[in-house]
């Protein structure tokens, strides 16, 4: 009899092992807890020392002290390979650099291929989609960024093959995509790939991700700014730049009494926002379908950007940090903050948020 309780109960955690929210299989490439280095060797202007400076050894220390065990490093096209198709010596210096840091410190490097020549996620243009030579070049460009990258261990650097793709329809992407893998597969058949789904790696569009069947060594890659007028709060760059009022998180984004407040214009262009709710259960309910997704293919999940914005309301901000903390906690998914000393920087003004990156983490400043 109690043989037959035992199994019982061995039965009942085994369910329930497989019926929580943590979805959590191990490729050969694990990064949990991380910090996106941006405006670094992409999206910067700045080359020579200014770019050398930028991010260094010393800062590798701090985020491995913080509890981070990985970055994740957006590179440009046009940074690392010049017009003619030649590497960038002083770029690949530079991520070469940062890699050996990242293994000195004990911390993992996904290396993310963020901007192409033939791509830009805001751009009305996109010639990737619609170009097959810009295509061969995409795939060309990974046999390139393979050949420099290939003598790293499996558990030391990883791949994403490109961030935020922009295509009319989610088809034209996988098309891509799958082809793009199968390069990378060519020349490294164990090394950890992540990704994203098509409209700027949105939770919502994960379920039209066409994935390569049985390969174990991919990971799900996705971006969550939800609620956008509290992440974008006065963003330079979109709509909200005109929007000075109140912002609150969680619950509903604005008040009616605090709309009615504002100047006529700002009330017809942003009244939506009194009808916006967002909260802790409302980003566990878009989580939880990619979770789905992901356990459907057996695969990992990835949140390779989150965060708000510098403008944002401190407080609301902090809320917000707190929740995403607990849920990619809940959830077994590994994260990427965005990013370290940007706009929606975790080091602002030379200081560390403690705020932003105790939640995160789970550990104080050093």
């Amino acid at each position: 009899m109690k043989r037959i309780v035992r199994l019982f109960f061995a039965f009942l955690l085994a369910i329930a092992a497989h019926c929580g929210a943590a979805y959590s299989p191990q490729p050969s490439f694990s990064a949990k807890k991380g910090v996106n280095i941006s405006h670094w060797l992409s999206q910067s202007g700045q080359r020579g020392e200014a770019r050398k400076n930028y991010f260094t050894r010393g800062d590798v220390k701090d985020i491995a002290s913080l509890g981070f065990d990985h970055v994740r490093i957006p590179i440009d096209e046009e940074q690392m390979f010049k017009e003619n198709g030649e590497k960038d010596a002083e770029a690949f210096a530079l991520l070469h650099d940062a890699i050996g840091w990242c293994e000195e410190y004990g911390l993992k490097a996904l290396v993310d291929l963020h901007i192409l020549r033939s791509h830009h996620f805001d751009a009305k243009e996109k010639p990737l989609f619609t170009d097959e030579t810009a295509q061969e070049k995409f795939y060309g460009l990974w046999r390139a960024l393979s050949g420099e990258l290939k003598k790293y261990p499996n558990d030391l650097v990883a791949y994403e093959l490109m961030n935020e793709p922009v295509a009319d329809d989610d088809d034209t992407w996988n098309k891509i995509v799958n082809r793009c893998h199968a390069a990378v597969r060519d020349l490294e058949p164990e090394r950890t790939v992540f990704i994203g789904s098509n409209r700027w790696q949105n939770f919502s569009t994960v379920k039209n991700l066409r994935l390569p069947k049985s390969d174990k060594n991919i990971v799900i890659s996705f971006h969550y700014y939800e609620p956008f007028p509290l992440t974008h709060y006065r963003a330079s760059w979109t709509y909200l730049k005109d929007y000075a009022g109140p912002i609150h998180y969680p619950g509903r984004l604005v008040s009616k009494e605090e709309m009615d407040a504002q100047p006529e214009d700002i009330q017809k262009r942003f009244g939506f926002l009194v009808s916006v709710f967002h909260d802790r259960e409302k980003i566990a309910k878009d989580f939880q379908e990619v979770a789905d997704i992901a356990k459907a293919h057996g695969l990992a999940v990835y949140c390779g950007e989150f965060g708000v914005n510098v403008n944002a309301p401190v407080a609301d901000r902090d809320r917000w940090y707190a929740d995403m903390g607990a849920l990619f906690k809940e959830f077994g998914f590994g994260f990427a903050a965005w990013d370290f000393k940007g706009g929606f920087g975790i080091k602002r003004d030379g200081q560390w948020v403690e705020s932003i990156t105790r939640p995160l983490t789970g550990e104080s400043k050093p």
